[in-house]
């Protein structure tokens, strides 16, 4: 009879927490669990992992425990025992204090529907796309780091490396490096993940302000177990979010909650961005993604073959690797566009239609890679200078003549716009850029030689990027 009234208390328990608690919470951490039976002043509850029962207890246990003295009248305490979920036939304990033959047999015959049950595979995390796993990920000299940064991670979340910033240019990786981390955490623990762009969180930042539902976001984002978003250099100059983001990320923090965040450029770059936020990022790993070397986009030509069933020659893999080295985005979309002719014409893949189809992209200055950064390197070692001498305040002349070259350079050679250039050259604004460019026009009018040297360094620009 005792049983009978523990197994009642913990059942009023179960109400009163899903009264208290939101629904997923409730959901995510109460539902999996059994009662098993009374012990001594306590009521004995089977969770299915360990990760279970130390989540539960980290967070709950005093809560649980308050609720069963109102819901009792009484002190009962909670203990937790794992029961094992892999099997209805199995029908085990992982560690249980053995009773009598006796009672062990009128235990299992009366509730083993009840207690053992066949875990169903987990659903895939409705924010990230399915594909962008570890396993999926082509890993090479260039990302190798980063790579096994975030494995790390996955594996200990909250634990190694936290907060854990991604960032590199357009197109290298950093969404499914950043995915991967959470489709492992979501597949193989009972963690809350959410991921989240930069502009949906500004979104939900400012709905909540407007229909005055702040508690709404702060609970959503402050309580999660791993918070990823992406692209966060789109809240510079944004400084209501910026303070959001600061106490969001000061709560999972000390909360040991994994924090991951991709940006296009190193955090210290970031303009009008507060310094107490830049300065929280120091607190963790931060990893910059550079560009697929040949031998990587190799691999990752034939990994995309291989899972879309397509045969490519290699040949034509060698072609795309030699011609294409901007970025991983750039060479999937030729490898698509080339996949999409050949089956619409009901064409093999040949080095001839590659060559044809795919001449266009080939001769975009955009498949050099050409950033900003590599640009300013170039210049800054062919002068004898650093990229930071270039994007300094010095007004040295030498300084001078090679960041207007800089620039010049960088509105020939690629599509950033003025605005773009001048925020990689320490936020300059865009007339600063726009009279730099001027500047090196006029000179070309009047030194035959500045042509010459301006082709020289577009070529090494070319070959470094291509490295």
């Amino acid at each position: 009879m005792a049983i009978l009234d523990y197994e009642g208390f913990w059942k009023d328990a179960l109400v009163q927490l899903q009264n208290d608690l939101r629904e997923e919470e409730f959901s995510g951490w109460f539902s999996d669990m059994k009662y098993l039976r009374a012990g001594n002043n306590s009521i004995v509850i089977g969770v299915p992992s360990a990760f279970h029962r130390d989540k539960v207890i980290s967070r709950y246990q005093s809560l649980v425990n308050s609720i069963l003295k109102k819901v009792s009248g009484q002190d009962i305490s909670l203990e937790m025992e794992l029961i094992s979920v892999d099997s209805i036939e199995t029908e085990k304990k992982e560690s249980f204090t053995t009773k009598s033959a006796s009672q062990n047999e009128a235990s299992t015959a009366a509730q083993p529907q009840e207690t053992y049950k066949t875990k169903k595979k987990k659903e895939k995390h409705s924010q990230m796309r399915d594909d962008y796993t570890f396993e999926r990920y082509v890993i090479g000299e260039n990302n190798k780091f980063a790579a096994n940064a975030a494995i790390a991670i996955s594996e200990n979340p909250g634990k190694a490396y936290n907060p854990f910033l991604i960032y590199g240019g357009v197109g290298l990786g950093k969404t499914h490096l950043m995915q991967a981390i959470g489709n492992y955490i979501h597949e193989n623990s009972d963690n809350e993940v959410i991921y989240i762009t930069s502009e949906n969180f500004l979104n939900e930042y400012l709905e909540g302000l407007s229909q005055k539902t702040m508690n709404v976001l702060k609970n959503k984002y402050r309580y999660t177990d791993v918070l990823l978003i992406d692209d966060i250099q789109f809240f510079t100059d944004k400084p209501g979010v910026q303070e959001e983001l600061f106490h969001t990320f000061n709560a999972l923090l000390d909360a040991k909650k994994q924090l991951v965040f991709t940006c296009d450029r190193p955090i210290t770059e970031l303009k009008k961005f507060p310094e107490r936020l830049i300065s929280r990022f120091g607190l963790g790993l931060m990893v910059d993604l550079q560009p697929p070397r040949y031998e990587e986009r190799c691999a990752i030509l034939k990994s995309t073959a291989e899972s879309k069933n397509v045969l490519i020659p290699a040949e034509v893999i060698d072609l795309l690797s030699n011609n294409i080295s901007s970025n991983i985005r750039d060479l999937i979309a030729a490898l698509n566009t080339l996949i999409a002719y050949t089956q619409l014409m009901g064409k093999p893949i040949t080095l001839e239609i590659a060559q044809q189809r795919l001449k266009t992209i080939f001769n975009s200055p955009k498949q050099a890679n050409l950033t900003m950064d590599n640009i300013i390197r170039v210049v800054s070692e062919y002068y004898g200078l650093t990229p930071n001498d270039l994007k300094g305040k010095k007004r040295s002349q030498n300084i001078v003549s090679a960041r207007h070259l800089a620039m010049f350079i960088g509105r020939e050679m690629t599509d950033y716009s003025t605005t773009e250039i001048g925020q990689d050259f320490g936020g300059r604004d865009h007339t600063t850029v726009m009279y730099s460019i001027d500047k090196i026009k006029d000179k070309l009018l009047t030194d035959p030689a500045l042509e010459a040297t301006i082709d020289s360094l577009k070529r090494s620009i070319k070959e470094f990027s291509a490295k």
